[in-house]
């Protein structure tokens, strides 16, 4: 699943044009904002950023990038479903900022037993925002997530219980609660579920809607780190967060995503010092067991189309 330099390309027939932008669009997007676009040609499929669903708390884009870097890596596993090696040309041309990426079908080659599995996990991955069920993760699961990260230029550091945890706890307890909500922290901080970092709070601090406080803490936090903070690391975030989710979802471990506290470049780089991580944090998981599904709407490929 890793990009590739084969020059080889096959044509693009209008049935797979559909089926590789459905495939893509399953992608997870930060606040479900799928802010992607595709335009297709006889021989390659473009990716397009869509900034109108663009979230007005990312001016840069970041957010934005991630999501369609997630979606890059769908149209990736999609041609690799067609029994093709994908072509990809990251950032093809620096006068278009909004054309993202070149996707071609390069040599035939069969799909690895990996990629049929993260195949698989493609209708029931979804951003879990529930309770967790109880006990480890699978043996060799977390392994084989910073291994999907390193295959797409990112890592996954893993955020060790105790200090470490700690200090990025008391950093998104600080950011994800507004100034005027503060009165009602306390109760909120009660009612968060334990080991569970704070989520957005869209009811200004009066609890409504707050995870049940009992059950078992998510079995890993992570956050996800890049070698830089620009768009081509932030693409690569993207497809690592997509590999890695699928990944988790083919064994029935699913992830809660937080977005809020990395919005901020001072606070990515508070992070990144208080936790003494290795590259730029990109985005923050919470991984656990979950024996139920819950599918988020899709847009129809049809509206994904570039004009």
């Amino acid at each position: 699943m890793t990009e590739t330099t084969i020059t080889q390309t096959a044509p693009i027939l209008a049935d797979q044009a559909h089926y590789l932008i459905a495939t893509a669009g399953r992608a997870p997007s930060v606040h479900n904002t799928q802010p992607w676009r595709f335009r297709v040609s006889e021989t390659a499929v473009e990716l397009y950023c869509d900034p109108q669903r663009r979230l007005q708390a990312d001016p840069a884009g970041r957010e934005m990038l991630i999501s369609c870097g997630a979606a890059l890596f769908g149209l990736r596993l999609a041609v690799r479903s067609l029994g093709y090696q994908p072509v990809v040309e990251l950032l093809p041309d620096p006068a278009r900022l909004r054309l993202l990426a070149r996707v071609s079908l390069g040599a035939a080659t069969p799909m690895t037993a990996a990629g049929r599995e993260m195949f698989r996990a493609l209708p029931h991955r979804h951003t879990h925002r529930g309770a967790f069920g109880p006990g480890p993760l699978p043996a060799g699961l977390v392994a084989g997530l910073q291994h999907d990260a390193l295959a797409e230029g990112a890592t996954l550091a893993i955020v060790a219980p105790g200090l470490a945890y700690g200090r990025l706890s008391d950093i998104a307890s600080a950011v994800g609660v507004p100034a005027h909500a503060f009165p009602a922290t306390s109760r909120a901080a009660r009612l968060r579920p334990r080991g569970r970092l704070p989520g957005r709070d869209f009811d200004l601090g009066r609890g409504f809607g707050l995870l049940d406080p009992e059950g078992p803490p998510p079995a890993v936090t992570a956050v996800l780190l890049t070698p830089g903070d620009n768009r081509a690391d932030w693409l690569r975030a993207g497809q690592g967060l997509h590999r890695l989710l699928l990944h988790a979802a083919s064994k029935w471990v699913f992830a809660s995503l937080h977005t809020e506290l990395l919005e901020s470049t001072l606070i990515r780089a508070l992070v990144r010092d208080r936790l003494a991580l290795p590259g730029a944090p990109q985005m923050l998981l919470q991984l656990g067991a979950v024996d139920t599904t819950h599918p988020t709407g899709r847009r129809p490929p049809d509206d994904l189309i570039e004009p």
